[in-house]
């Protein structure tokens, strides 16, 4: 079964159970979904769901901690929430140890030896972990490596 129809098992699911944040949340998802398809001009694969998926993960994130940072907990909460919900069609996500093995391997794999060659490595390690790493750790992994 392909992500998009879980998708769609699920809002029926949510529909049913009367679930109105993953009911809501599954329709965001959808729609940017959609949006996505329309930009593109074709039916995405799982991968570019997974893509979407994370991107949405991401908006939750900052979002949660912007509502946080001015104090306004129950929005922050509902972001939360949404978040967990999305988190749910994820691959795994890699835990440290072997995000640094997968880096340590590429930056040999590359010749990178300072913290110049960033962008060597960043690429095909993004490749190599989309939808089971956050960007932002990668990064943080990528730059401690290639200086120490």
């Amino acid at each position: 079964m392909s992500l998009q129809d879980q998708l769609n098992n699920d809002m029926k699911d949510a529909m049913r159970a009367k679930d109105t944040i993953r009911l809501g949340t599954i329709r965001q998802l959808r729609s940017a979904i959609k949006n996505k398809e329309i930009e593109t001009g074709k039916p995405l694969e799982d991968d570019a769901v997974i893509g979407v998926i994370t991107t949405q993960c991401k908006q939750r994130r900052e979002a949660s901690q912007m509502f946080r940072d001015n104090a306004r907990l129950e929005l922050a909460e509902k972001e939360d929430a949404e978040l967990v919900i999305l988190q749910a069609y994820l691959p795994t996500q890699l835990d440290e140890a072997e995000l640094r093995a997968i880096i340590s391997e590429i930056i040999a794999r590359v010749g990178a030896t300072s913290p110049q060659d960033m962008g060597k490595v960043m690429g095909p390690v993004m490749a190599k972990t989309r939808g089971c790493a956050e960007g932002k750790l990668v990064n943080q992994l990528v730059k401690e490596l290639l200086a120490g």
